[in-house]
């Protein structure tokens, strides 16, 4: 290799890196949260995951995920979930065409770079399983004929926790679909004045604009993808998921494929940092994030108040971390 390739491939991370730190940057202005959980949206993109936001009504879900796409060069369409609902209306239909007297294919939102599906668990399980194909092989199959996603395709959901009237949990096989979750939780005193006056008065997201094209964001994702993983950091990634699935609190562990978003938004978070490698302190800050709601809590160790939190706090901390 030589010397200009080698510094133009150093580069890659680097620009990446800057990236990251606009579209965050951006964020800041309309949303009032930790920059780590707005940090944590970014990755999750670049991991070509999906994200689940869960917490109380009104603390600035829907802002977080508008707030995201506006911030970046991509098509974006918008479902709000509720039980009428059909799958069609997600993934769309074929319409019969009189005057070609054949049926063409209508797209529905999902064709879009970013979906924004607003109380998830308000659809029935069918209208639900409707995202599963697209979630996990960016295409969408309507009678019989096969439709392809446009890269980057994100999913955004957001879900009420303690709403359950009228709702349809997530079964678990869709859960584990989606990247990582994140809560928002309540703004800190001073700024929750700050977003009432802001809110009131001139909102941030009507002023918000793309800092990040489209061209940028398939970069960064190539670049996360090509960030280097020693033999050490997978068998790390193995050792946690078994700590869970041998858990005494825990009726069901974290599957392969919580390896697979754990290691992925782990090499996100490594280019977000500027590096081309991943350390063991890349996967324990997003490890929580990407495995808690995989996780069931065995009925008994829920009564005496257990949480997957704890499960995976347990897991990082006994198990040994790679030199």
């Amino acid at each position: 290799m030589s010397d200009a390739s080698a510094a133009q491939e150093a580069a890659v991370p680097v620009v990446a890196a800057d990236v990251v730190a606009r579209v965050v940057a951006n964020l800041e202005l309309a949303v009032r949260a930790q920059r780590e959980t707005l940090e944590l949206c970014v990755l999750c993109l670049l991991a070509e995951g999906h994200l689940i936001i869960e917490d109380f009504p009104g603390v600035g879900k829907t802002m977080l995920a508008k707030s995201l796409a506006r911030s970046l060069d991509l098509s974006f369409s918008r479902l709000q979930f509720t039980p009428d609902l059909l799958p069609t209306d997600v993934t769309g239909v074929n319409v019969f065409n009189q005057k070609t007297n054949e049926f063409e294919f209508r797209p529905g939102p999902v064709f879009a770079n970013v979906l924004l599906v607003d109380e998830i668990n308000r659809a029935s399980p069918k209208t639900q399983s409707a995202l599963l194909e697209a979630m996990q092989e960016a295409q969408v199959t309507i009678d019989g004929a096969t439709y392809e996603l446009e890269p980057p395709f994100l999913v955004l959901a957001t879900q009420n926790p303690i709403e359950y009237e009228g709702t349809y949990p997530l079964p678990e096989a869709q859960l584990d679909r989606f990247t990582a979750r994140l809560s928002l939780g309540y703004p800190p005193l001073a700024e929750e004045a700050r977003m009432l006056g802001e809110q009131t008065t001139a909102p941030p997201l009507e002023r918000l604009e793309a800092v990040a094209s489209h061209s940028e964001v398939l970069a960064a994702m190539e670049a996360a993808r090509g960030v280097f993983v020693e033999e050490s950091i997978g068998r790390y990634v193995v050792a946690l998921l078994r700590h869970t699935r041998a858990s005494g609190r825990l009726a069901l562990g974290a599957s392969p494929r919580a390896g697979i978003a754990l290691l992925r938004t782990a090499k996100a978070r490594a280019v977000a940092r500027g590096r081309d490698y991943v350390l063991p302190e890349d996967v324990q800050a997003v490890a929580t994030a990407v495995l808690v709601h995989r996780l069931i809590v065995a009925p008994e160790a829920r009564a005496l108040g257990a949480t997957g939190d704890e499960a995976v706090a347990e897991a990082l901390g006994e198990t040994p971390v790679p030199v």
